[in-house]
């Protein structure tokens, strides 16, 4: 099964429908991999599926029983000039919705929604995952409610064992490249947000997410 293609068809896709093929999608499965049989996925579930010989119609098949490798986290995150890489790592791991959040130190203020569609969907076709993660209207860091986010705190000690309730945490906040300002901090100390150490080192915003995220999971 490894060998044949994932197509993301949106998530209203169900077994036994048929629908007009894209025409990237037929391109891709008929011209690039040269095959008519695919899976496709959305709505948090894998169908077994065919695209028609002239390349116009894709039948839903039965469901697979492929289960859905994602989780319910939302990561809160600062645009970054490597914003693709997060994205790929972060929907890899599973992540659910991405929420941009413009903080003090944001460098990249532009997000290209188009391309973060297409890097999600491409990281989900290829992770194996049932469902594209969702991407959040852009938000202000005043306009979040901090009170049950765990956050990448470069203040807090290494090594130190993180509370049981963090592994229940459903939004993770990482900063952008310079991190979080001394106003933000207090802002998350102000309304009992957790931080959680990401180790000795500083890391790359990207990576940051990554490890958060991986720490939350674990």
């Amino acid at each position: 099964m490894k060998n044949i293609p994932r197509v993301f068809l949106g998530d209203n896709i169900k077994s036994g429908a048929s629908m007009p093929a894209p025409r990237d999608v037929a391109h891709y499965l008929t011209r690039v991999m040269r095959r008519h049989d695919f899976l496709a996925f959305g709505g948090g579930a894998e169908y077994n599926a065919s695209v028609s010989d002239d390349g116009k119609t894709i039948l839903i098949g039965d469901q697979t029983p492929h289960a859905d490798p994602s989780n319910d986290i939302t990561l809160l995150f600062s645009p970054i000039k490597k914003t693709d890489d997060l994205l790929n790592m972060a929907t890899q791991l599973g992540v659910a919705a991405f929420q941009p959040v413009i903080t003090a130190r944001t460098v990249a203020n532009h997000v290209n929604w188009a391309r973060m569609e297409k890097i999600v969907t491409e990281s989900a076709e290829q992770s194996n995952r049932n469902s594209v993660p969702k991407i959040l209207p852009v938000k202000k860091f005043d306009e979040i409610d901090l009170s049950h986010i765990v956050f990448a705190d470069e203040r807090a000690a290494y090594g130190a064992k993180l509370p049981t309730t963090a592994h229940d945490a459903k939004y993770i906040f990482v900063g952008p490249e310079g991190g979080f300002s001394d106003s933000e901090f207090s802002a998350f100390d102000a309304a009992g947000a957790m931080g959680i150490s990401l180790g000795k080192t500083i890391l790359r915003a990207e990576l940051a997410a990554a490890v958060a995220i991986s720490r939350v999971l674990k």
